[in-house]
């Protein structure tokens, strides 16, 4: 048997120390390790099963990752399967990690029902790691049966985690008629549950005015194709004295079923499956473009550009021009 056979066995069998040896080697960006990568995600395709993905966003300090602990508890009593793709800040510079989730989640991070992998956003856009999608489908091989996909909240991570799951949930604090006015349209269109968060204490009425501000925020925008009646919607929940959570999931499941028995479900994986595709596509031209010897001539043209000798449209035209030369140039030798 071939390591790769051995370890997509032991995925498949739920064994979460070579799920996370995998999630490594698909987050690699050397050539020889996408190589296995994607002959290991191959074989693993069709096998496991079709996990729930969840989309979680938030701003900092709400308490998404005491929200993702309790709410991951509860599931994990039910008999539940929960992984948390928790992908953390990083430095501009660097790339590094500057937060583990595994240190604000420790009673998640020892339950034997759940998988948490933080991982560096290392730049790439919204904070979601190219890989995540990847590592979504070796969870759902791994036979977890609900997945959360944390981001940091920030740019347009929102939009990047709505092409990867089948819910998106938006977590907010108890805040006043100024902060409803700074909350962009367009996520408040993408989010299928928006909760208010620490609606306990001195909060809970402040709480309970605020989720009433957005539930009617939410009725002013045109009613989704893709939604019952009654979605998307506004709750109150309290992570910190786990009120509200089981309600949050009846909710999510009643959607999930009702998209499921519409056709919406399929056809919304479908499509998500083709923008990943194309994804890859561009990844790939892209990485191409930065190897040698076209690496050279887009570093001469960049300088140009800088200094104003050539327009931006001209310069890429030319090198495009200069890299499909090469590349008909490298057939002909072959």
């Amino acid at each position: 048997m071939t390591d790769k056979q051995n370890l997509a066995e032991q995925i498949l069998a739920g064994n979460r120390r070579a799920l996370a040896r995998a999630i490594t080697l698909v987050e690699s960006s050397r050539p020889d390790h996408r190589a296995q990568a994607a002959e290991l995600l191959e074989t693993l395709r069709g096998h496991g099963q079709e996990a729930i993905r969840v989309g979680l966003s938030g701003t900092p300090g709400v308490g998404k990752s005491t929200f993702i602990e309790a709410f991951g508890m509860m599931l994990t009593a039910q008999g539940l399967r929960v992984a948390v793709l928790a992908v953390d800040p990083s430095s501009a510079r660097s790339g590094g990690s500057i937060l583990g989730d595994k240190t604000r989640m420790e009673r998640l991070s020892r339950d034997p029902g759940a998988f948490i992998r933080p991982s560096p956003s290392q730049s790439h856009l919204g904070g979601v790691t190219r890989r995540t999608r990847e590592a979504i489908d070796l969870c759902e091989a791994a036979g977890f049966d609900v997945i959360l996909i944390e981001t940091v909240g920030v740019g347009q991570s929102e939009t990047v985690v709505a092409e990867m799951s089948d819910l998106f949930l938006l977590l907010l604090a108890p805040a006043g008629g100024d902060e409803l006015q700074g909350v962009k349209r367009g996520i408040m269109e993408i989010a299928d549950l928006i909760l208010i968060n620490k609606a306990d204490g001195d909060l809970k009425s402040t709480a309970t005015r605020t989720c009433a501000d957005y539930a009617g925020a939410l009725r002013l925008l045109r009613k989704r194709a893709q939604d019952p009646d009654g979605f998307p919607k506004a709750m109150t929940v309290s992570a910190l004295e786990d009120t509200g959570l089981s309600t949050v999931w009846e909710e999510m499941q009643t959607l999930t079923l009702w998209r499921r028995e519409a056709g919406h479900f399929d056809r919304r994986r479908a499509a998500q499956a083709r923008h990943w595709f194309e994804a890859e596509v561009r990844e790939g031209l892209l990485a191409r473009l930065r190897r040698e010897p076209v690496k050279g001539a887009m570093t001469t043209l960049a300088a140009k550009v800088e200094a104003g000798e050539i327009g931006a449209a001209a310069a890429a035209d030319e090198l495009l021009g200069h890299y499909l030369q090469l590349d008909r140039d490298s057939a002909g030798g072959s």
